[in-house]
């Protein structure tokens, strides 16, 4: 916008040349020229929206609900798998250490679920072995005539495991448990019979039916002297040992010997 100065009244004036609704204007400026500072009314579009602003948090509240809400929907699945998957870590783990140990595939069961069924290339798994010395003497008398055996037996020992017994591994969220049958005697072998004393009597010899008596005797006396020696026990606690050293103490497993009926 420009104006033209008028010349009757000597001074300078600005006048308005863009027509009469314009508002009042202040001229301003130096030299002789002046400039015009026009106020422009406010517009309505400059009032903030309260509507749109509610509308866009209300939006956002409902998108950051459902948003939560899915996520805690899906935390029981995720929490349920995750455990699922720690329970057949811990029963694969459990299954390659009794391998390792005994040659035997336990029964493994997680969460109710059999993921192995028991299988053994072997009938019985021996975990102690020890040689035992022992000896045993034979007098009989008959009409004053006195006959006389004397051995001494040198046996191994053997502790262990009946692998055709039930032997198996439960997982479940609350506890991890393996049960077998209790440890026994599962031999004791022959290795040499010295013979200390044999000596008939004049009329009262010793016969073959002596000599196999006595040696039932030694092996008898053998065991006797294993199960004293308390050898099963022994036996249940090296197995204890070597499952710990290779699965430790996380998470802890409850080993549970069950009483079998003797079949000697």
């Amino acid at each position: 916008m420009r104006g033209t100065p008028s010349s009757s009244t000597g001074r300078e004036v600005f006048q308005d040349c863009s027509g009469g609704n314009s508002r009042p204007s202040r001229p301003f400026g130096r030299g002789g020229r002046y400039f015009l500072l026009l106020t422009v009314p406010p517009s309505s579009s400059r009032h903030f929206n309260w509507t749109l602003a509610f509308t866009i948090i209300g939006l956002s509240t409902i998108a950051a609900g459902v948003f939560v809400f899915n996520r805690c929907a899906s935390l029981p699945g995720r929490t349920t798998k995750e455990t699922v998957d720690q329970m057949e870590r811990v029963g694969r783990d459990l299954r390659d250490a009794i391998v390792q140990i005994t040659q035997l595939q336990p029964r493994v069961t997680i969460n109710n679920r059999v993921y192995f069924e028991q299988t053994s290339p072997i009938a019985e798994l021996a975990l102690i072995s020890q040689t035992i010395e022992v000896e045993h003497e034979f007098l009989h008398t008959w009409a004053g005539s006195t006959k006389r055996l004397r051995l001494h037996g040198t046996y191994t020992a053997k502790a262990g495991f009946d692998l055709g017994k039930e032997f198996s591994v439960t997982v479940t969220p609350e506890t991890t448990i393996v049960r077998l049958p209790h440890a026994q005697i599962l031999g004791v072998e022959q290795n040499a019979i010295e013979l200390l004393a044999y000596e008939n009597g004049f009329w009262n010899p010793i016969s073959g039916t002596d000599v196999q008596a006595e040696l039932a005797s030694l092996a008898k006396l053998a065991r006797d002297r294993a199960a004293a020696r308390n050898l099963p026990a022994e036996a249940e606690e090296s197995f204890r040992t070597q499952l710990k050293a290779r699965i430790g103490d996380t998470p802890p497993v409850q080993v549970i010997f069950y009483q079998t009926p003797r079949s000697d």
